[in-house]
């Protein structure tokens, strides 16, 4: 069975004022505290019904996370790649895939080990990572894959 196919919300604290602010898992655009208008960390779950919504239709790059509940590793990941959600909320959004429930993502991504973490901007995959990592290795995997490519602007 696959994961809901009607997007949610989430309450996230604003890091900047401590509102507490409802977040969809998908928007047109980058959600915002309602009390101070800083950008919030945008972090959902999607399954094979509602990633195309969730993750492909982000105004902003996405960081897929696909990982599995029985795997050590993505629980130790997870942690970090939150912190990088945090640190640039208005700048990526971080998609949380677990592949038991979204099998068809799991095999459309040929996943073959979890976690695997992917970059995507405007649907497509721009950047794959295997395995975990800590969150300084991250950050600069996350940084390459999205500095602009010569001759592209961004």
């Amino acid at each position: 069975m696959s994961a809901p196919a009607k997007p949610r919300t989430s309450v996230v604290t604003c890091p900047h004022c401590g509102q507490r602010n409802r977040v969809p898992a998908a928007a047109a655009s980058v959600p915002k505290c309602g009390n101070c208008r800083n950008a919030l960390p945008w972090i959902a779950d999607a399954g094979d019904d509602d990633f195309s919504e969730v993750a492909e239709r982000s105004p902003i790059p996405v960081v897929v996370d696909l990982w599995a509940t029985w795997c050590g590793p993505c629980r130790m990941v997870s942690p970090a790649l939150e912190q990088l959600a945090i640190e640039r909320a208005g700048d990526i959004k971080l998609v949380k895939v677990e592949i038991d429930a979204a099998p068809r993502l799991a095999q459309r991504f040929e996943v073959r080990a979890v976690p695997t973490l992917l970059v995507m901007r405007d649907s497509e995959v721009i950047a794959r990572q295997p395995g975990a990592a800590p969150v300084a290795a991250l950050r600069r995997w996350l940084d390459q894959a999205l500095q602009p490519k010569e001759g592209e602007t961004r």
